[in-house]
């Protein structure tokens, strides 16, 4: 139970369903889809388009998404990769030749075929009860008459901005500024876009005249997409992996997605005493920072598009988590992982939706950067996603950049499962931080035995490639304490991560948690 004279915020309890996501709008609308007779899938979907208008330097639909679901009735999980292709005209022999040594962020080449909409598409008609149509009708009315800007949006979208161009600036701005607080954002571009989606299905995006609007806009840039490219655009169910940890299961998305290392790093982290230190003390944040450097390390080794990842299973094994933890001073810090390219970003939104015949599901959805690539298409204003930073240039690495290839992703989906049961659906959003965020999160409730509002609301860190980022609420003694065993401590730019979860109590309670570091809230009926 908190202490209700310090500042905090309550768990959400509920019996017939419940929403966790990072704009109350959202998670009214997702509630609302329930109470009309929809299932966690509807609600989920209606949710998570709704955000592109509400966070729209987070995420909309020209970007990707990742989803793990528990159907009614079962424990088993399926996952969803809805994450897009790079054009078949990337190369990254000819991206050398141009002098390039890293993939550019805010330019055409980083643009890969936004993956979301066929994937959202796919889930309604699979899992779905409503329909497409009636999914999302919310989203429609939300982008043709508003939303106002919410304080942590409002913050975001001002750093953004100066990076902007062409068509975007038209579309994301208001007076070639960006919106402030309170002021309403309308995109009715995208609300035509959405009605054709409603109308047609897949094909009212990736065929006719919103596919060709979005070829022409990235041809004019330079780009290599084609209609071609667009049209055969198509999510691929997956099987999830997994790993324990003091007898709790985590569920991840499987490559493309990083999320095996969250389970490498929670393997390294068994080989500690986590529960014996201080939560919010020096030991605890070094051993975790050099765990996650081991982890991350491995990740920019072996992960990358399903067909590329040959090494997994040694990336997630028992013997490679032992022989990592061996390398872990636990009094001096280690040099930090090389970075694959540039993983520096904090823009992801993720929804978690339970109904109340017990469907779970956990959906992340992102354009990578903020706005993106920053460039929109010239008639609809679909913004671009730049996922094809994830790719390198390094030739023949395994994410080297190619055509027709999914690049390695940040964005990653979450459950928890004990004794064979599902008990949490969950996601950390923060780019890079989101393995880190996992098994921060996990550990948290596992070692510490918080609940999973207060496991979100205590502080974090993170070793990145700024350096070691400490938020505020560590003390300075622990600031001073890390820098004396070798990390470079730094106050970071932004909170770190932002996270959602619904708790399944074994007799069917549900119970809400999300992070104050963003704008949204869990809501239940």
């Amino acid at each position: 139970m908190r202490d209700f004279q310090m500042p905090g915020r309550s768990a959400v309890y509920a019996t017939n369903g419940m929403c966790a996501t990072s704009h109350p709008l959202a998670a009214g609308v997702a509630i609302d889809v329930l109470k009309a007779g929809g299932n966690a899938v509807d609600a989920a979907i209606a949710g998570a388009v709704l955000l592109g208008f509400c966070e729209p330097q987070m995420t909309g639909i020209g970007g990707d998404c990742f989803v793990l679901f528990k159907p009614a009735g079962s424990e088993d999980v399926h996952a969803l990769n809805g994450s897009g292709r790079a054009p078949k005209g990337l190369n990254a022999a000819e991206l050398r030749a141009r002098g390039m040594t890293a993939m550019p962020l805010y330019a055409v080449e980083a643009v890969t075929l936004p993956g979301a909409v066929d994937a959202f598409c796919r889930l309604s008609a699979d899992w779905g009860r409503i329909g497409i149509a009636d999914t999302l009708a919310p989203a429609i009315h939300y982008a043709e008459e508003g939303v106002p800007v919410a304080p942590r949006v409002a913050q975001d979208w001002a750093a953004a901005e100066p990076l902007l161009q062409g068509h975007a600036r038209e579309t994301l701005l208001l007076n070639n500024k960006a919106p402030t607080l309170g002021q309403v954002f309308r995109a009715p571009g995208q609300a035509e876009v959405l009605r054709r989606i409603a109308r047609e299905g897949r094909a009212g995006f990736y065929e006719g005249e919103v596919a060709e609007d979005m070829v022409a806009s990235l041809k004019a840039l330079g780009g290599t997409h084609t209609l071609a490219d667009f049209a055969e655009t198509e999510c691929e169910y997956v099987a999830p992996v997994s790993g324990p940890y003091k007898g709790v299961d985590l569920l991840e998305h499987p490559p493309n997605g990083q999320g095996a290392t969250a389970i490498l790093l929670l393997k390294i982290l068994s080989h500690f005493d986590i529960a014996d230190m201080d939560p919010f003390g020096t030991d605890r944040a070094h051993i975790e920072a050099e765990a996650t450097k081991l982890a991350y390390d491995a990740r920019n080794r072996f992960l990358a598009d399903a067909d590329f990842t040959t090494r997994l299973d040694h990336m997630m094994s028992d013997e490679t988590a032992t022989r990592l933890a061996a390398l872990i001073d636990p009094k001096h810090a280690m040099a930090a992982a090389a970075p694959l390219t540039e993983t520096v970003h904090k823009d992801t939104v993720y929804i978690t939706v339970v109904d109340k015949e017990g469907m779970a599901v956990s959906l992340i959805y992102s354009v990578y950067h903020s706005f993106g690539a920053c460039l929109a298409s010239d008639k609809f204003g679909v913004n671009f996603q730049n996922r094809g930073a994830g790719f390198t240039l390094q030739h023949r690495h395994p994410n080297e950049a190619a055509g027709g290839k999914r690049p390695m992703h940040t964005i990653i989906p979450g459950m928890i499962r004990q004794n064979g049961r599902v008990t949490m659906p969950f996601g950390v959003m923060g780019g890079a931080y989101q393995p880190t965020g996992h098994a921060r999160f996990l550990s948290n409730m596992v070692d510490f035995g918080m609940d999973p509002q207060t496991a979100m609301d205590a502080p974090r860190c993170f070793s990145g490639v700024h350096g070691m980022e400490v938020e505020r609420g560590y003390s300075d003694a622990v600031r001073a304490d890390l820098a004396e065993r070798g990390h470079r401590v730094v106050p970071p730019e932004v909170p770190l991560g932002g996270s959602q979860a619904v708790k399944i109590h074994a007799d069917g309670l549900l119970e809400g948690a999300s992070d104050p570091r963003k704008d949204g809230c869990a809501l239940g009926y």
